[in-house]
């Protein structure tokens, strides 16, 4: 089932250390003041970091109507997601593993102990 930026960002918010922030003049979520995720201009692509590229040309290969990538984040571990064709919880999974990237790991491992 397809998830919306509103159900991105609700997840992202409830996790410790998520706040609405700006990158590019854009909004974005960030955890712990760093890049988190953002939603693209076209109002469907969402930026998915921390996607390491053998990892992100899997995604394309399974997923083409998906997952993708522009020349700009050619050579960044990133790819994007459409948000319309997208699995709720493939997207909330690679959204938490970076978070986890950018929270301190005491602060993952509270989370996990809540959870």
């Amino acid at each position: 089932m397809p998830i919306t930026y509103d159900e991105v960002r609700a997840f992202a918010l409830a996790l410790p250390l998520v706040a609405d922030g700006t990158s590019y003049g854009y909004p974005c979520l960030k955890a712990n003041g760093k890049f988190l995720t953002r939603l693209k201009e076209d109002g469907d692509s969402l930026v998915l970091p921390g996607v390491p590229f053998d990892e992100r040309e899997m995604l394309i290969e399974a997923a083409p109507e998906v997952f993708y990538f522009t020349d700009h984040y050619r050579n960044y571990p990133t790819v994007l997601a459409r948000l319309s064709a997208a699995e709720a919880g493939t997207v909330k999974s690679l959204l938490e593993r970076h978070w986890r990237a950018c929270v301190p790991k005491k602060v993952s491992r509270t989370h996990d102990a809540r959870a």
